[in-house]
């Protein structure tokens, strides 16, 4: 037994283990370790250009690197990640003639100086990387424990990234090009898909068929297109305008629609601040410049005196009174006109209880055609005063074949004209015939 222990511990292998075993025992450890570095690449430089992340990894089992893009939903980028595939990367190649070429398929050592190592990253500072400029800003745990045991580093304090705002560029909005309105014209500068402009819907509904008329005269230096009357309609609705001209026969001019519904904007309006003409502007004597032409008013309608003193308090004091000094010549021709006609009675109960008694009378006679009666009587008042002579009266009763009650007819000295008709909505179109 003391034989066998002696040579036992004599042949006793003893194992050393070589450069090559410890080099490949190092890497086996070091296979999965990998230092993380996040970075950015400043590109607003170039048009259209951000900052942009990055994760850089260094392998430290084969030194190569590789350089991966941050995607986040709906960031609008394709999805492919990696920037730089993992490789050794050169940073510093040796000194060559200039007869080696600058571009070739696979670098050597021989052309390299000095390759990447991970002393090369570090918190805080920039590195190029083929071309790109990446600013290290912070990185993980693992890559921290590794700097401070492996080279003593312990600053590692991140550094913030402060994204700038986009620079503000104003929107110009570009002239008026005289196509469409200014509302549909200024939308298509707002949306790729423009929508019609807001429409004032109880304006619309509170002014349905609400008209101001007004006769203009076309200012023009041309002899002929002086004499030229126009139609000037105004929609209280949507404050649109409308110009016709009524055709005059052998005045060489063809008459019609001048003007279609549309609104008119004052000269020197912008798109920005646009300004349209509102009744208030329509005064007698004022200049309307329509798209390049004006226009002088020269006369209008009763009924827009009358809608401006029962809303006074929206328009200003010059424009009634214009409009009040143009009509009052009308109205002293009338007054004596209608002096002289004997009234029924300041009653006005008085005179409906003749309107009810007449109506009554009619209603006996059923074969009348009211319609016809009411026509002859219009065209009887050519004067459009809604006055006729008794005689006159008494002759178209005759003609057709209405019955006159001569106790109605003495009775009263006026008698209304929608005795032979339904009653009728609109007050101002009642007429009265003299008996």
């Amino acid at each position: 037994m003391a034989l066998y222990g002696v040579n036992r511990r004599k042949f006793l292998h003893i194992h050393q283990t070589s450069a090559l075993d410890l080099k490949i025992s190092i890497t086996i450890n070091q296979i999965k370790l990998v230092l993380c570095f996040y970075a950015t690449w400043d590109d607003t430089g170039s048009m259209f250009g951000e900052n942009r992340p990055y994760v850089i990894h260094y392998y430290l089992a084969d030194g190569t690197l590789e350089v991966r893009e941050v995607h986040k939903p709906n960031d609008g980028r394709d999805p492919f990640p990696v920037l730089i595939k993992r490789q050794r990367l050169p940073k510093t190649f040796v000194d060559n003639k200039n007869t080696f070429p600058s571009c070739v398929l696979e670098i050597s050592d021989q052309e390299v100086l000095e390759w990447y190592t991970a002393k090369d990253f570090a918190v805080g500072k920039s590195t190029t990387l083929l071309g790109r400029t990446f600013f290290i800003y912070d990185c993980d745990e693992f890559t921290r424990n590794f700097y401070r045991d492996k080279f003593g580093i312990t600053d590692f304090q991140p550094v913030e990234i402060k994204k700038q705002s986009p620079e503000e560029i104003p929107q110009v909005i570009p002239p008026y090009n005289g196509f469409g309105t200014l509302e549909d014209s200024l939308q298509n500068c707002f949306s790729l898909c423009p929508k019609p402009p807001r429409k004032h819907v109880i304006k619309m509904l509170e002014n349905d068929h609400e008209v101001l008329r007004y006769q203009v005269a076309l200012e023009s230096p041309n002899p002929e297109d002086r004499k030229r009357r126009f139609i000037l309609s105004y929609s209280l609705s949507d404050d649109m305008i409308s110009i016709y001209e009524p055709p005059v026969r052998n005045s060489g001019i063809i008459g019609g629609k001048y003007l279609r519904k549309t609104r008119v904007a004052k000269p020197g309006s912008t798109t920005e601040n646009a300004t349209y003409y509102q009744p208030s502007d329509l005064t007698i004597g004022a200049t309307v410049e329509v798209f390049g032409h004006r226009f002088v008013v020269t006369d209008a309608d009763e009924y827009v005196l009358n809608y401006m003193e029962s809303k006074a308090e929206r328009f200003p004091a010059a424009s009634l009174q214009s409009l009040r000094e143009h009509f009052r010549p009308r109205q002293v021709d009338k007054e004596p006109a209608n002096s002289d006609i004997p009234t029924l009675g300041t009653s006005k109960q008085e005179l409906d209880e003749l309107t009810a008694q007449v109506q009554e009378e009619l209603k006996l006679h059923k074969y009348l055609n009211n319609k016809n009666i009411q026509e002859v009587f219009l065209q009887c008042d050519k004067d459009g005063s809604g006055i006729l002579d008794k005689a006159k009266f008494l002759a178209i009763c005759d003609t057709l074949s209405v019955p006159t009650n001569a106790c109605l007819v003495h009775k009263g000295m006026m008698v209304p004209q929608h005795l032979f008709d339904p009653p009728i909505s609109d007050p101002h179109l009642e007429a009265r015939f003299l008996a």
